[in-house]
């Protein structure tokens, strides 16, 4: 079993930016793969960006790729999302997923998930 908490989630100004951490603990494979999902209200959840643990090999949803970026913090055992220019739209409870073999970009590839964090964008 794998534990996913998810933080920095918060209000922030459009143009701003956040960086969201998600802490994995419990059991973890060699090719863990962490992703970022979202999902805003009456919205299907999405695919945001993931990292696989071993090699650091990213994949971004086309809307997120320059803007945000997700990165591994190994010696605190946390994937990062980094959201820059942040817009209204970006609005949506942004959730932790983790599996352990490849990275897919539908939802139901992921066993594990967090509980999410509010990412509130004004205008």
């Amino acid at each position: 079993q794998v534990q996913l908490v998810e933080a920095g989630g918060g209000l922030v100004q459009a143009g701003g930016s956040l960086r969201l951490s998600c802490a994995a603990s419990g059991r973890t494979f060699s090719n863990y793969v962490r992703a970022w999902f979202r999902q805003a209200p009456g919205k299907e959840r999405e695919f945001v960006a993931a990292i696989m643990w071993t090699s650091g090999s990213t994949e971004y949803a086309d809307s997120m790729k320059g803007l945000f970026t997700v990165s591994r913090d190994n010696a605190k055992n946390k994937v990062v999302l980094q959201m820059n220019s942040l817009k209204p739209e970006d609005t949506a409870v942004y959730y932790c997923a983790a599996q352990y073999m490849y990275i897919y970009r539908r939802p139901s590839a992921y066993p594990y998930w967090g509980q999410g964090t509010q990412v509130t964008v004004s205008s």
